[in-house]
């Protein structure tokens, strides 16, 4: 049996250097301006996932196919939340973009 490449892929580059300032601001500040902008919008987010993930599990029973839309949605949803979160872990310096795109 032939196994497909799987369609959605995690990698975070290896920063060759973190500043000082931004490690400061981020454990000091980083939930006041990255938690509540990006957090409300990913809870906004969030919802319209959910509604896309059952509006999803109604198709998929009567068709059997997963809607190429709501996976790509979804998986603009995973994207954006990893980047927040690696952002606030501390494995990144570049603030996260407003959006699921590449």
């Amino acid at each position: 049996m032939e196994i497909a490449e799987y369609p959605a892929k995690v990698s975070v580059e290896y920063p060759e250097k973190l500043s000082g300032l931004h490690l400061l601001a981020k454990s000091l500040l980083g939930w006041i301006y990255v938690g509540f902008r990006h957090g409300i919008a990913l809870w906004t987010y969030s919802i319209g996932v959910a509604i896309a993930r059952l509006i999803a599990s109604w198709a998929i029973l009567f068709t059997g196919k997963f809607a190429r839309g709501v996976f790509d949605f979804n998986v603009g949803f995973v994207r954006w939340q990893l980047r927040v979160n690696a952002y606030m872990g501390l494995m990144r310096d570049e603030y996260p973009p407003f959006s699921g795109g590449e």
